[in-house]
């Protein structure tokens, strides 16, 4: 069984701010204080900071969607698993649309 990441939303003084303001707790594995700090951090980070940001996570999240796929369909090519990627960033109908079929390399499951 794995355990999922729980989240839960309240407010708690930001450290240090005087009873000015407070900030939304998200993560319960992390101290509130250190999360005031986290997330004080991020606002204070220039724009192109924030943006480099988001683009490595769209990277992570490829890679591991990209690697799911790999586990799943083994002996799928590189060409088809790129496909079923799209599938699942663009939605089946917009990715046949824009890519065409997928093609049959003999590795894809079920869905």
């Amino acid at each position: 069984m794995t355990e999922r990441w729980r989240f839960s939303i309240y407010r708690h003084p930001l450290p240090g701010g005087g009873g000015q303001g407070s900030v939304t707790v998200l993560c319960e594995d992390t101290r509130p204080e250190i999360e005031g700090l986290q997330i004080e951090k991020m606002r204070q980070a220039p724009a192109w900071r924030k943006l480099a940001m988001v683009g490595q996570l769209n990277d992570t999240v490829r890679t591991l969607a990209l690697s799911g796929l790999r586990q799943r369909n083994p002996l799928a090519s590189p060409e088809t698993l790129r496909r079923m990627l799209a599938d699942l960033l663009l939605g089946e109908e917009l990715a046949a649309r824009v890519y065409g079929p997928v093609p049959n390399s003999g590795g894809r499951g079920a869905p």
